[in-house]
């Protein structure tokens, strides 16, 4: 096991922590602009210290719109530190959007198997 994982109970290790920010969507015209909202921090995200991937995941039948940024264990706490900005500005945002609604966090790690 590497020296930069972390366990959480015996045969549960992980390297990589992730922030998910979420919502849900009612409408085509509700999710151009939750991506429109993205895009207008996303290289804020991709800037900061540590990421290693920023992924979104959308999904048709249960109209999810995920945005998860995934950095490694030891470089997490710094952003969370940051209030992992740009979160509060992006969240405010989409909480504008007609059509957008269950705007949520989630913190989890993730770990390649």
């Amino acid at each position: 096991m590497s020296s930069n994982m972390t366990t959480i109970t015996e045969g549960v290790s992980f390297d990589t922590v992730a922030r998910e920010w979420r919502c849900k969507w009612e409408s085509e015209k509700a999710l151009s602009a939750a991506q429109s909202a993205i895009n207008e921090v996303l290289e804020s995200v991709k800037a900061t210290d540590g990421v290693k991937e920023v992924q979104r995941v959308v999904c048709g039948g249960c109209k999810d719109f995920k945005i998860i940024t995934s950095l490694p264990a030891d470089k997490f706490g710094d952003w969370e530190k940051a209030e992992f900005a740009p979160e509060k500005d992006f969240l405010a945002k989409l909480k504008t959007i007609e059509g957008i609604d269950t705007v949520e966090t989630q913190t989890f790690t993730l770990m390649k198997m």
